[in-house]
């Protein structure tokens, strides 16, 4: 029984690394880079992940690069201004505060892959470079999740970004 258990708990604890993908430059922690899948002719996609800064001097995710998905990557918000949503796009980046977290999500600050060169298929994954202004490039792997809302990358559902255009 106590084989069985422990075997039991070691497939648990791989499966939990298998789904959790970190990448660490200096004192930045990129946690579980993520897309949405999408369908055949949508024009765009969403990135979304979590940035954590252990240091004490904050950074700036100033660029990202995923040539094998798109060759304009942007970083953008969304914000609710007068009852009105609007998204825009961030042309310095965004800060990574000493000792805070910035989490990229659906709905708030974003990844956008524009003009994708194909769709983006759930359980598949893409190469992309995260530019920060002090610490330099990180290579990350993003994962492509379930387009469904609620699905672990989107958090609350995916934005539309139909105004984004093809």
């Amino acid at each position: 029984m106590k084989r069985l258990l422990a075997t039991i708990a070691a497939l648990a604890l791989s499966a939990t690394a298998a789904l959790a993908h970190d990448f660490t430059i200096g004192t930045l922690e990129v946690h579980h880079p993520a897309s949405k899948a999408t369908l055949p002719g949508q024009p765009v996609g969403g990135g979304f992940m979590t940035i954590a800064n252990k240091g004490t001097e904050a950074d700036r995710l100033v660029s990202i690069t995923a040539p094998d998905v798109s060759d304009d990557v942007q970083i953008h918000e969304m914000a609710i201004e007068n009852d009105v949503m609007k998204m825009r796009q961030l042309p310095d980046g965004v800060e990574i505060p000493a000792g805070g977290t910035v989490e990229l999500k659906s709905g708030g600050l974003h990844v956008m892959f524009m003009k994708i060169k194909h769709p983006l298929k759930e359980g598949e994954s893409f190469k992309a470079t995260l530019n920060f202004e002090k610490a330099g490039a990180l290579d990350v792997t993003f994962k492509i999740e379930s387009a469904k809302p609620g699905n672990a990358a989107g958090g609350e559902g995916g934005a539309n970004h139909e105004g984004h255009g093809g």
